[in-house]
């Protein structure tokens, strides 16, 4: 029978006061305000994204005043009981790119292909998590925060782009033994059939499979903020990535969702986190889910997609939003119901045509609105319905672990 846990409930910390900028002049105090605001809404932990090139300004030169600030925010976080999962490379950050001068310019190289760029960036790998696995609130640390994002200003083949991942991967693992260590991909990586970076490698690489659904991709463009393709787009990530994944047991981290203007209208944003939260935490796959994000952008600051600004569960000024209401609604129900995990078994699922693992040529197959994600949404409004690829779907024991009990294949 599927494994049954907790769901941790979490958010994508971004400053209320200067955005990542705040890195440039951290403030624990902002900090603090910020983590009673989350700790608040019973949220559980936090992911913070130390930006890359302010702590690696030269390929030969780590800072150890970016390192220690990072520990500075862990350590405030551990005062509100929150737990942190700390991002290495941004990286790729609401629609700017933070890459130091080295790989820039008369520099330039890609970070995926170029030896020297990915020693350096081992060598910040190792540092940072060696430094940050010295707290105990730290639980967790991502490679960077969506890097097929750097793809294709960084050239890459999806064999540099996975053995890229996984000589990082084995670096924070030395470092960290104890933690968990995970390669973070937005979802061209499961659409999109000509992107180098594959899906197979998502669910091989690190300790868990981490999903970012965001309705934004076409999915709200289907049947609106609260139809079923769009509610449920969280829970057919994680489906597929339980699909593709060979180990039954794998679970899924959804370590970004969020309510999107203008896909999301304001009036529906509370009713979006009901049901898309619904959905999800029934999925015995499910990990945790980590909000994006906590803080609104002060529209001070310039430059950004419209949708950018008012993406966090509460405000610049601390006011927690209808989404941040419903979010710690739902956690509360949740915990008092589960308590112990999800509940197990009598699932049914439907047959993918397409083995993500060994077919990423087909991906197209598989995306919103395609006919297969069009029959697994129709059938999902009966209930839970998990997704089994290729001869997994044969195989009793795989079947088993997952909780399903029923496979139907797609007429």
């Amino acid at each position: 029978m599927p494994l049954s846990r907790p769901t941790r409930f979490g958010a994508n910390y971004v400053p209320s006061a200067g955005w990542f900028h705040s890195w440039l002049d951290p403030s624990p105090d902002t900090y603090r305000r910020d983590f009673e605001d989350l700790a608040g809404i019973g949220l559980d932990h936090v992911r913070v994204f130390p930006v890359w090139p302010w702590i690696q300004p030269n390929r030969a030169l780590i800072r150890r005043r970016g390192v220690d600030d990072v520990l500075a925010l862990i350590d405030v976080a551990a005062e509100f009981g929150l737990s942190v999962a700390v991002d290495l490379l941004q990286g790729h950050l609401s629609s700017f790119d933070f890459l130091p001068s080295w790989v820039l310019t008369w520099h330039r190289r890609s970070v995926f292909t170029d030896r020297d760029v990915r020693d350096g960036i081992a060598a910040y790998a190792d540092t940072l998590t060696r430094a940050v696995a010295s707290r105990d609130n730290v639980f967790a640390v991502t490679l960077g925060n969506e890097v097929n994002n750097l793809y294709p200003a960084n050239p890459t083949t999806p064999q540099e782009s996975r053995s890229w991942a996984a000589e990082l991967i084995d670096v924070v693992r030395a470092a960290a033994p104890g933690l968990l260590s995970l390669h973070s991909l937005y979802d061209a990586t499961w659409y999109d059939p000509g992107h180098p970076f594959h899906p197979a490698d998502n669910v091989d690489l690190g300790d868990l499979t981490t999903v970012h659904s965001w309705v934004f991709n076409g999915v709200s463009e289907i049947d609106g903020p609260l139809g079923p393709a769009t509610v449920t787009h969280a829970d057919y990530l994680v489906e597929l990535a339980a699909a593709t994944a060979l180990d039954p047991a794998r679970p899924v981290w959804l370590q970004e969702i969020g309510v999107p203007l203008p896909d999301v209208p304001g009036a529906d944003a509370a009713e979006f986190v009901r049901r898309t939260l619904d959905a999800v935490t029934a999925n015995p796959a499910l990990w945790g889910v980590t909000w994006w994000c906590s803080h609104d952008l002060d529209r001070s600051l310039a430059d950004y997609p419209e949708r950018e600004y008012d993406l966090g569960l509460f405000t610049v000024d601390h006011r927690p939003k209808p989404a941040a209401k419903e979010l710690e609604a739902v956690i509360g129900e949740t915990r008092r119901a589960a308590g112990t995990g999800h509940a197990a078994g009598g699932r049914r699922a439907l047959r993918c045509p397409v083995d993500l693992r060994t077919q990423p040529e087909r991906r197209a197959e598989v995306a919103p609105g395609g006919p297969f994600h069009t029959e697994w949404v129709r059938l999902r409004q009966a209930g839970p319905l998990a997704i089994v690829a290729g001869d997994r779907a044969d195989d009793a024991q795989h079947l088993r672990t997952r909780g399903i009990d029923a496979v139907i294949t797609q007429a």
